[in-house]
């Protein structure tokens, strides 16, 4: 098994397969593949700053304790930081309870925030706004959120966690019948663990010669760190009715460069945000300037996915954005080193799903913890990951003691001996430790300054709100809505008909200032292996189809073009899709069938190009786009962000 990890991670015994154009592919049954299986204690789905520190905290509980745990991490990506990006300006709070003497250490966490500041943009100038206060960085730091989670999943190497990159979590393993209840008391079957992708299929999703199994990691307790809406937590959060009793999550996207500017112009620790144009009023959203250690800035656009103009383009406003004479000024002479985007959670507290199901649990931005108004995430994300872990551990050693940091005053271990050797351990304890713990706290403070935005009065009115909320703390006696209806999908509901919007002129690029979406997708350095299966299926269901159909690709064609304008084609910050004429018949590329077009047009879906940002599930207006994982390892290859 040892030796078949270190082949599929580090390329050990790799041998080169040739393949012939008439080679025969075999049919695949996910189900009836023979899999090699892993007993685990705890399987955590993501490194990220939820899952490491969910691992930390379990092998700090080890060696406290000297009750033995195995974990393992499953890592898409092709390195543990690979996949993550943000601003990002990070509080310390969590990481001060996880990791104690981690100033002591080299650690990526170099530049402290030395001045913050506030900005309305409109086309031509920068007015400044008072500086809100629950936007005050005083003790935070600017960093790569990716440097960040390859540090932390060093720590958690060292402490004896199985961190395994390139392994996609993409199903689940379940009880063989009903054995356990969901949020309404409904039988259903417990989670087991994971299985990761399966290597080696075909676009048509037969075996190929280099096909190989996923590994079955059977655990007592699943953890799914994955991020915004990864495929395992919306899995979850449909079977076992997680959000029954919440609101459904909306989102953002944020779109990101990191510049190396003249020395001259770059201002250690400043932190600069704003809000206005390039956006309407109608449009949430805001910028962000950040400047990080070595000469480098990090410059970004977050646009709320509830946007209703099919016109609008993210990536397009972005690159708008940096022709406002700020940025002009700023970015003169500088020299773009990278670029990344990525669906973040805006829901806060009304959006929180049930945290735990049946054999596990969410945690980070999988439960969707981020504070919007701080505009700040990794230490809600942390502080999830360790209470997780502390239930956790609890209830794998029942009747053990320690002292427990991630929430003190909503959860301390029962002293309680059980029967410890049961298959699957209830994380309940983590979803009744969450009200009141410090991340809970941090979003109950700032619930209703996101869905101020979505009244008529738009910008104005959030930020009137928001100034009033934030006088008083949060301290009011009502919670608003994020949506006046309830719908699964808010932000894809939100989206006008195109007939309805009128169509945005953007500006030309004017490189190296801004530059077309493909310079910037390949400083990505986006890969996945050639060949494979389209990990982006156009899955809602067709009457009396039921599998991914010509039939299902026509409907989605017919409306999307017809009464979207094509959405995807604009939305998409990688140009993975495309509408194209249609050629009579001849299928294209990552299509299934011939015959797939409508209203003149066919899909043609570019999966090598995708950045796993997740935004065409959120926001296709059909909701029929299902983003599942890529062979581990393909995808973009963050280092900076």
């Amino acid at each position: 098994m040892l030796s078949r990890l270190n082949r599929r991670v580090f390329g050990v015994g790799r041998r080169r397969i040739h393949y012939s154009a008439t080679r025969r592919h075999t049919q695949y049954d996910p189900d009836a593949e023979p899999r090699e299986e892993e007993q685990v204690d705890v399987c955590i789905v993501g490194a990220g700053p939820a899952g490491l520190s969910a691992a930390i905290r379990l092998k700090q509980l080890e060696t406290e304790t000297g009750k033995e745990v195995r974990v393992v991490v499953l890592e898409k990506g092709s390195e543990v930081g690979a996949h993550i990006l943000s601003g990002a300006v990070i509080e310390p709070s969590a990481l001060d309870v996880l990791l104690p003497d981690w100033r002591t250490t080299e650690h990526p966490l170099s530049q402290p925030v030395t001045s913050s500041s506030m900005r309305f943009f409109t086309e031509k100038y920068a007015v400044p706004l008072p500086h809100p206060p629950q936007m005050n960085n005083k003790g935070n730091y600017i960093a790569s959120l990716s440097r960040v989670a390859a540090w932390l999943g060093g720590i958690a190497e060292e402490l004896g966690v199985d961190v395994y990159p390139g392994f996609a979590g993409a199903r689940f393993l379940l009880s063989d019948s009903p054995d356990a209840s969901d949020a309404q008391g409904r039988s259903v079957r417990s989670v087991r663990g994971v299985i990761t992708h399966d290597a080696g299929l075909t676009r048509q999703r037969t075996k190929s010669a280099r096909f190989e199994p996923g590994i079955a990691f059977r655990a007592r307790a699943t953890l799914l760190a994955e991020g915004a809406h990864g495929s395992l937590s919306k899995t979850a959060i449909s079977m076992y009715d997680l959000r029954h009793d919440a609101e459904p999550q909306t989102y953002g996207i944020g779109i990101k460069e990191v510049w190396r500017v003249d020395p001259e112009k770059h201002v250690l620790g400043k932190v600069v945000h704003s809000v206005g144009w390039p956006l309407d009023y109608q449009t949430y959203g805001g910028a962000w300037e950040y400047h990080m250690a070595d000469g480098l800035v990090s410059i970004g656009l977050v646009v709320g996915l509830d946007y209703k103009n099919p016109w609008l383009e993210p990536y397009r406003e972005f690159q708008r954005m940096k022709h406002h004479p700020h940025y002009r000024t700023l970015l003169d002479g500088a020299e773009r080193l990278a670029y990344g985007a990525r669906s973040l959670t805006e829901g806060g507290l009304q959006s929180l799903p049930k945290l735990d199901f049946p054999g596990g649990a969410l945690i980070g931005c999988s439960a969707g913890v981020v504070n919007t108004a701080k505009i700040k995430g990794t230490h809600n994300a942390m502080r999830t990951g360790m209470l997780a872990a502390e239930t956790a551990f609890t209830a794998l050693h029942p009747g053990t003691t320690f002292t427990p940091v991630a929430s003190p005053a909503t959860f301390t271990p029962s002293t309680a001996e059980s029967e410890s050797e049961v298959e699957t351990i209830s994380l309940a304890a983590y979803n009744s430790a969450f009200p009141q713990s410090p991340a809970h706290k941090d979003l109950w403070s700032v619930r209703n300054l996101r869905p101020a935005f979505n009244t008529q009065l738009g910008l104005y009115g959030g930020v009137m709100y928001a100034g009033m909320d934030t006088l008083l703390g949060g301290r009011v006696p009502w919670t608003f809505r994020h949506h006046r209806t309830r719908v699964d999908s808010p932000d894809a509901h939100a989206t006008r008909p195109a007939i309805e919007c009128a169509p945005i002129a953007y500006p030309p690029f004017e490189p190296p200032l801004s530059t077309d979406l493909m310079s910037s997708v390949a400083l990505t350095g986006t890969n996945h292996a050639e060949g494979q299966a389209v990990h982006l299926r156009v899955m809602k269901p067709v009457e009396g189809e039921a599998s991914e159909t010509a039939g299902r690709r026509r409907e989605h064609v017919a409306k999307n073009v017809g009464t979207y304008a094509g959405l995807l084609g604009r939305a998409c910050p990688a140009g993975v899709y495309e509408y194209v004429p249609d050629d009579g018949g001849k299928a294209v590329p990552g299509n299934v069938a011939e015959e797939e077009g409508a209203e003149g047009k066919k899909l043609v879906i570019n999966s090598q190009n995708c950045i796993h940002c997740k935004l065409c599930d959120i926001k296709v207006p059909t909701q029929d786009i299902t983003w599942t994982v890529p062979e581990g390892g393909g995808g973009p290859k963050y280092t900076l962000t």
